[in-house]
């Protein structure tokens, strides 16, 4: 795993495959009436089969223990769009959501009510743009003509679109897919698509027959970073304030971890995604960590007074996919501001 002095990098956006995220809905709708009833405190928390702390968090029930008068439930989403929909039909109180999706989340007259509070990671080689080894494609601009597949409304999506853009490619130059991360494998298993823009651990799978064009490392470093970002709900914010603090406690020591027990915490990752300590560790060294301090900090996404450079890459992030043609106009920096929960960030790198 790396950490990174100071700086940018990226990962998730908005859009399609209603079926799946009105299963996931549901299922959280029905277990936040079950909740709520009788006054009992609950979070609701959305995370990823992704390596990062959130999964260290969940293993070593780091919530649980500084919240042991809160129901805790951990639901598993495929793409940032289930999570916005989630947040929309109120399913969720916390949940891991990339800088894209985020995005696109605050844009528009109804932008949907959370703010980002926390920072869970930057996009690095663990997100990537691969090409199938039998094309003999060895650029961007090779890609002309072929079918592309990547989860849509998701970092990856937003990458592609930067990737694409920087070969000098339009989105008519190719032809797009829209497939979640196992539709993916599937699709390049059966040789349905040329290349695919996508994150771990299907991006391994990948790599074994094909050819990696760029990451999200590459494209972060050339000023389009991405990052998985944790954002609360604005009903959350309002009843349950001091929860939002035990959890940032719980995610600063999960980052501390990372750094002080890497084989606790490839232990850790490895049992949540279910693959060997080896799998564990080499998608860990993919990722970049920041430090507590640095997620607190003017750097990255602020402190108790005021935004970090986040509100930036955000602000830009929007631009970018209003100039797309993926959203109707980028939101405004002010509104981007609005949507930062800052108070008490201070209080959870002590």
């Amino acid at each position: 795993m790396s950490r990174v002095p100071e700086g940018p990098s990226r990962r998730l956006l908005l859009a399609g495959a209603l079926a799946a995220v009105s299963a996931a809905v549901t299922g959280c709708s029905s277990d936040s009436e079950a909740s709520t009833s009788g006054g009992a405190k609950r979070l609701r928390i959305g995370y990823f089969a992704f390596p990062s702390g959130d999964l260290i968090v969940k293993n070593k029930k780091l919530l649980e223990k500084a919240l042991p008068d809160h129901t805790i439930t951990w639901i598993k989403f495929d793409s940032g769009a289930s999570v916005n929909q989630a947040f929309i039909g109120k399913s969720l109180d916390i949940a891991a959501l990339g800088s894209s999706p985020f995005a696109r989340g605050i844009s528009g007259s109804s932008p949907i009510p959370y703010k980002v509070a926390w920072i869970l990671d930057v996009a690095g080689e663990n997100e990537a743009l691969v090409v199938r080894e039998d094309t003999g494609i060895s650029d961007v601009a090779g890609l002309k003509g072929r079918t592309i597949a990547t989860p849509f409304a998701s970092t990856s999506h937003y990458s592609l679109l930067a990737a694409l853009e920087t070969a000098g490619l339009t989105t008519s130059d190719v032809k797009l897919v829209d497939l979640q991360p196992q539709a993916i494998l599937a699709a390049w298993q059966r040789g349905d698509i040329d290349a695919a823009y996508v994150w771990l651990p299907t991006l391994d799978e990948l790599r074994k027959t094909g050819t990696q064009l760029t990451s999200s490392k590459e494209i972060g470093g050339a000023g389009r970073p991405t990052l998985d970002l944790a954002v609360v709900s604005d009903d959350l914010i309002a009843k349950d304030p001091q929860a939002i603090g035990a959890w940032r406690k719980a995610e600063a020591e999960a980052l501390r971890l990372l750094e002080s027990d890497p084989d606790g915490s490839v232990k850790a990752v490895a049992a949540e995604l279910g693959i060997s300590a080896a799998d564990a560790r080499a998608q860990l060294r993919q990722g970049v960590f920041l430090t507590p301090e640095q997620v607190a900090s003017a750097d990255w996404l602020g402190t108790d007074t005021g935004p970090g450079k986040l509100l930036g890459y955000v602000t830009d992030t929007g631009r970018f996919l209003a100039g797309q043609k993926q959203i109707a106009a980028a939101p405004s920096a002010d509104a981007v501001r609005k949507a930062f929960y800052l108070e008490g960030l201070s209080d959870a790198v002590k």
